[in-house]
């Protein structure tokens, strides 16, 4: 067993360790979430085939949560550069584990009120953002397709933008959240990219460990969360994975590389923005449902076919991102 251990490089070893600890801990938890009575609502104007997963637990994202704090804090130990990219995690799922108890405890349909969301997000946000300003990794942002070594200097922008960055990414994925399966396998493909990309430099190496550990998470909760799911994450998972991938970008200087891995994340974004605006305008609809995952259901796609689509598109996504560095 020392031998095998011995023979695997760190960042495995940390996303072996974090996907076999989310394993373990789906059957306690999902198990407490039911007899709690976390259930998941569902849209009345949704798709019908949804129906039936009213009252599926939520809040699972404590399910890879728990490992990825635990493996971040000890890897801190070593390198507490690390800590900043777990504190933006935890301190976006903490705003929505806050947000889910809300909805299923206090029964209030839309949790935490509009800006009592956004200012726990903001406080975590712009306290990373200030610490990456002030600890000197730079205020370049690499430009897409112009080579790794081309970069744009923000200087004191870089503060408002890597906010915006965060608040952005959190939010789509939260958006994406919405069909069996779909956050977390676009996200664990898009951590494996970085994690990939971080083996260029040891300047990296924190975030090639971090990425791992997501990415080992994700993994776990898909065995539970994969159609049909056994148990969702809730705003507690998905403000915690979209704070995660966007601070890993942002620690590499890659936030712009982030939009073009993350397509998925900002098609479905904008297809609720468009959605919302054209009704607005004209009182009819562009698409049957938003986001648009929602949209190809109704168009008669099996929720399966979706999720499926979607993956491959992340990973083309994800070369295209390679040769944009």
């Amino acid at each position: 067993m020392n031998f095998i251990l011995t023979r695997l490089s760190t960042h495995v070893i940390f996303f072996i360790l974090t996907f076999i600890f989310s394993i373990i801990l789906g059957p306690v938890f999902i198990p407490l979430l039911t007899k709690l009575k976390f259930g998941q609502t569902v849209r009345d104007d949704g798709p019908k085939s949804h129906y039936k997963k009213m009252g599926t637990p939520t809040m699972g994202g404590v399910i890879f949560l728990i490992p990825v704090l635990i493996m971040s804090l000890y890897y801190g130990i070593k390198n507490t550069e690390i800590l900043p990219l777990a504190f933006v995690t935890i301190g976006f799922g903490l705003v929505g584990f806050i947000d889910d108890f809300i909805k299923v405890v206090k029964k209030r349909k839309d949790g935490l009120y509009w800006k009592q969301k956004m200012l726990g997000l903001l406080l975590v946000a712009v306290s990373f953002s200030f610490y990456i300003y002030y600890k000197g990794i730079g205020t370049e942002i690499i430009i897409p397709f112009l080579g790794i070594d081309r970069t744009i200097n923000l200087g004191w922008f870089f503060i408002p933008f890597t906010v915006l960055v965060l608040i952005s990414a959190t939010n789509s994925v939260n958006i994406t959240d919405g069909l069996d399966g779909l956050a977390a396998g676009v996200t664990l493909i898009i951590t494996v990219f970085f994690t990939i990309v971080a083996t260029a430099s040891n300047e990296w190496e924190h975030v090639k460990i971090f990425s791992s550990i997501v990415s080992g998470g994700c993994l776990g909760f898909l065995a539970f969360n994969a159609h049909p799911a056994r148990v969702f994450m809730g705003d507690t998972g998905s403000l915690a994975l979209g704070g995660a991938v966007g601070a890993i970008s942002i620690a590499m200087n890659m936030p712009l590389i982030l939009i073009i891995v993350g397509g998925i994340y900002v098609v479905e974004s904008l297809s609720v923005l468009l959605q919302v605006s054209y009704f607005k305008m004209t009182g009819r609809r562009i698409l049957k449902m938003a986001p648009i995952h929602h949209h190809f259901e109704l168009s008669g796609w099996k929720e399966t076919k979706v999720v499926m689509v979607f993956y491959i598109i992340t990973i083309i996504l994800c070369v295209l991102g390679f040769f944009a560095l």
